[in-house]
């Protein structure tokens, strides 16, 4: 989920140090047991945060792994003759529902060729332990801790700060749901938002349940009994049935054997990991450091396979240039970036489908309608897969796809328009700073940061939010094939999951990108064992532009003054960075009159 914007957040669970359970020692052997002889499997870790986007290899080489390539590296070790097995080894990895689905699903398609995966975790919180209830064995030390707690949404307001230092937080809003202003005007929650995330977390905690029950073949009382037991020992956890052995990392290779000490038994260590050529030596060198930092493609063997573009729409959607995270700036999805690679991909003729994959919170309104336009013009088949969250302005960029795909946890929804402005006259005047105004035109002030709308400015600007709100759910309502009045009783800024979009219409299959990617392959004419080729767009930013930004540095995000501020806030713990982000929203609506913005992120633990 993108660090860069959150206006509140929902933190699942609470960590604890680690607890010390007694020493044990694997006491049964693994069900897959092997013949003597030799065997390889493949040892794949899992961590990080797995952008949607894809990466440029870096200068040491090591590349940030995207999501598509963590799944193809599971995908080939299901394909590989070679391979007998995997150990899938869970570090903390700081994915969504969605990207965790991607990686169950990816296991199961392991499985599905007859090969055994097993996990192995240190200590394990929500996300890590519903990966690892989709493998076959869980491996976890004595040491270890199972922090597996529920839901929990923690939802911070800042009114009585703003009172405090004498900030006013004009908000405006279309939609009884759309609540992104709320955090900033009110000190608690309005029963609508309360409603929204009541229900969120219903059928979130539900999937939980779910995932973990399927899993681990247990009865879902069962399930929600040991979660209301938690935090656990590693002991208690394995009593419980929720992991299968307590062993640590150098008996590990012996639990693979399942006791069949006569096995050889290979490792592959980084299997399938991309390596870059280091080798900088010399003038070849020189050039080939160059052409890396500037990111020059290496020359490919020309094909003639038909190709489906996955077009990634990752980032809060702002106007211009897309921004790639980088040491002093958030990540952020620019319209011009955006149209740029559609066009690019429905102009190439061996392009058969594009396939949109969306992983946005919204953003500018003007931006996501620019995108939606030219997505409008694609005369191919169009397929929307969406990932962790697809909601508001991420909902509308991809509201005019042919098929929409979304994930069981995707977050999504979210119709509706927020504007407004801080109104910093007050904190000026504490602190000694006085202004004098000279004024022509009556609403002059609509977006000056000195005072709240007076009278005449506040109506202009819901004029504005309304036509905006109009334009929404009647597009909408036209992609969905409902009547604009039907769309409305979805629409109001309410947030679903995955699942309660496809109840409701607002999408029309849950699945994986890979699922989305085959339905474009039958919609383009294609069978589904023909070979193509993925044109994926837009191309990663190379290492030069993830230090200093886009060359020409005309993307509003990279101008905004208080990004360095929320980069250099990473370094603090999550819960204490969020609060501070919150300054994020003040650059938004200083440069966008009107946002199609989700109103929190989820940070999953």
């Amino acid at each position: 989920m993108l660090r860069v914007i959150s206006y509140c957040r929902l933190a699942f669970c609470v960590l604890a140090l680690p607890l010390v359970a007694s020493a044990n020692v694997p006491d049964k052997q693994s069900v897959a047991a092997l013949k003597p002889g030799k065997a390889t499997w493949a040892h794949i870790i899992v961590k990080g945060n797995y952008p949607e986007e894809a990466q440029m290899l870096g200068l040491f080489g090591e590349v940030v792994e995207s999501l598509s390539d963590a799944i193809a590296r599971l995908d080939k070790s299901a394909n590989d003759d070679k391979i007998s097995g995997v150990i899938l080894r869970l570090k903390d990895p700081t994915i969504g529902w969605a990207k965790q689905n991607e990686f169950r699903q990816a296991i199961a398609r392991i499985q599905a060729n007859g090969k055994k995966v097993y996990a192995w975790l240190d200590s394990a919180s929500s996300v890590d332990y519903m990966l690892a209830s989709s493998c076959d064995e869980i491996i976890m030390p004595e040491s270890g801790v199972l922090v597996l707690t529920g839901l929990r949404a923690e939802v911070s307001f800042y009114k009585n700060l703003f009172d405090t230092l004498s900030i006013k937080a004009d908000m405006l809003r279309i939609g009884e749901f759309k609540s992104a202003g709320e955090p900033y005007t009110r000190s608690e929650m309005s029963p609508a938002f309360r409603q929204e995330m009541e229900s969120l977390l219903d059928d979130m905690f539900g999937q939980m349940v779910e995932t973990i029950s399927k899993g681990r073949k247990l009865d879902r009382d069962h399930v929600e009994a040991a979660i209301d037991a938690g935090p656990l020992t590693v002991k208690a956890a394995k009593e419980l049935g929720l992991i299968d052995h307590v062993a640590y990392a150098d008996e590990v290779k012996s639990i693979v054997k399942g006791g069949n000490n006569s096995l050889d038994l290979k490792i592959i260590r980084r299997y399938g990991r991309k390596k870059l050529d280091t080798d900088f030596s010399g003038f070849a060198g020189m050039m080939k450091m160059m052409n890396l930092m500037m990111g020059v493609e290496p020359r490919s063997r020309r094909s003639f396979k038909p190709k489906i573009a996955v077009i990634h729409a990752a980032g809060v959607i702002v106007t211009g240039r897309s921004s790639s995270g980088s040491l002093f700036r958030g990540t952020s999805l620019g319209s011009e970036t955006l149209v740029k690679a559609i066009r690019k991909a429905n102009q190439d003729s061996k392009v058969k489908a594009i396939v949109l994959r969306v992983d946005s919170p919204g953003g500018s309104a003007m931006a996501s309608d620019l995108i939606w336009r030219a997505l409008e013009q694609v005369d191919k088949p169009l397929i929307a897969s969406m990932g962790d969250v697809a909601a508001s302005g991420g909902y509308y960029i991809s509201m005019g796809a042919d098929r929409i795909f979304a994930e069981p946890g995707t977050i999504t929804g979210s119709i509706g328009v927020v504007g407004g402005k801080f109104a910093f006259k007050g904190l000026y005047e504490k602190i000694g700073i006085t202004t004098n105004i000279i004024q022509r035109g009556k609403n002059s002030g609509a977006l000056s940061a000195l005072d709240g709308f007076t009278d005449s400015e506040r109506e202009a600007m819901m004029t504005l939010l309304h036509e905006i709100y109009d334009q929404f759910t009647r597009k909408a309502a036209q992609g969905r094939k409902m009547t604009q009045n039907d769309l409305k009783k979805l629409a109001g800024g309410r947030v679903y999951t995955g699942n309660m979009a496809l109840n409701n219409g607002l999408v029309d299959e849950l699945g994986t990108l890979e699922d989305a990617v085959a339905y474009a392959k039958l919609a383009a004419g294609l069978k589904p064992g023909d070979k193509i080729d993925r044109m994926i767009l837009p191309k990663p930013a190379s290492p030069f532009e993830q230090l200093f930004g886009p060359i020409d540095a005309d993307a509003r995000m990279n101008k905004a003054p208080t990004n360095a501020l929320i980069e250099a806030l990473g370094g603090l713990s999550p819960e204490v960075a969020e609060h501070f982000k919150a300054v994020h929203i003040v650059n938004l609506l200083a440069r966008e009159i009107r946002l199609t913005l989700m109103p929190f992120r989820l940070i999953v633990k």
